[in-house]
């Protein structure tokens, strides 16, 4: 239940950045972005796996 809040709340944070960088309202390039961070993401769904096997 709560990967799915964490899934949902990042989906959107995503989103948002993505139309924010539409509209022209920042100067972030989201796609470089994830390109370099993407392993981080690795991480936090071992460590979230790791700690939710005693549940």
């Amino acid at each position: 239940m709560r990967f799915n809040i964490v899934a949902a709340i990042l989906l959107i944070l995503i989103g948002l950045f993505m139309l924010a960088s539409n509209l022209g309202w920042t100067n972030l390039n989201l796609s470089r972005l994830l390109l370099t961070w993407w392993p981080l993401g690795l991480v936090a769904v071992g460590i979230a796996i790791l700690f939710g096997r005693g549940k």
